[in-house]
């Protein structure tokens, strides 16, 4: 069976003191190319980026409409951009970042009938192994078991480390902003072929309440409005039969 290509997509703003570490991790996993989608940072993450060998596009550059503010636009653009079978997306902010985590995550792609592959890790806090995720805990995974019962077993819902079958990611529409893994969790786990791969332990930059705050309210929208219970979110449409 022939190897599946894979396209890393690392969405970045302002990321210039972790971007490196994790195109580096990335590029030792030998993937067909690794993305960086620059929103428009102020700092020298496009430059940083670059020297560490990643292929980096202005999201302005890939698309010709105007691209609105957050991640999900980052996205969206990536999947745009890529050339894999199978895009991994990676947060440019993550600490932790080892070679293997791209081998992992695209490895359940040989079985034909899986879409989307999860990330199962432990959030460390403060120094602790655990107790990091707080919009996680207290907010994605709550409504997921009230109104998504079928998805209430994945460890990290609003994971930043996924992989998706580039055909399906092409076929959902993104969520603007932090609401877009909570969305394509619901999407793509509607199709079936949803599993997970252990990651160990992620760190990360551990944001305020008030950082916190207004992405535990995108992600309870987008969880609220996919359950038929809420106004539609604002997203952008599947790029099938666009690009």
């Amino acid at each position: 069976r022939a190897r599946m290509s894979v396209s890393v997509i690392i969405p970045a703003l302002n990321e210039e003191s972790t971007v490196a570490g994790v195109i580096r991790a990335c590029l030792a996993d030998d993937p067909l190319e690794v993305l960086v989608i620059d929103a428009d940072s102020t700092d020298d993450t496009a430059a940083v980026a670059r020297a560490a060998g990643a292929d980096v596009r202005n999201w302005r550059d890939i698309l010709p409409e105007p691209p609105r503010p957050g991640k999900g636009e980052s996205l969206w653009r990536g999947v745009a951009a890529a050339r894999g079978d199978v895009v991994v997306f990676i947060d440019a902010d993550l600490e932790s970042a080892a070679p293997g985590m791209v081998t992992a995550l695209a490895a359940p792609f040989a079985d034909p009938g899986v879409n989307m592959v999860k990330a199962r890790y432990r959030r460390s806090l403060n120094g602790q192994p655990t107790g990091g995720g707080r919009v996680t805990e207290l907010t994605a995974k709550p409504l997921i078991r009230q109104f998504f019962p079928e998805l209430a077993h994945i460890d990290q819902p609003l994971g930043g480390e996924y992989a998706i079958r580039r055909s399906a990611a092409l076929e959902v529409p993104f969520v603007e902003g932090y609401g877009v893994e909570a969305g394509l969790l619901v999407d793509i786990g509607k199709r079936g072929g949803l599993t997970e791969v252990d990651l160990g332990t992620r760190v990360h930059r551990n944001r305020p309440l008030d950082e916190l705050a207004p992405m535990a309210d995108i992600v309870a929208r987008t969880l609220l409005s996919r359950a038929g219970v809420s106004a539609p979110i604002a997203q952008r449409p599947p790029l099938l039969g666009r690009i």
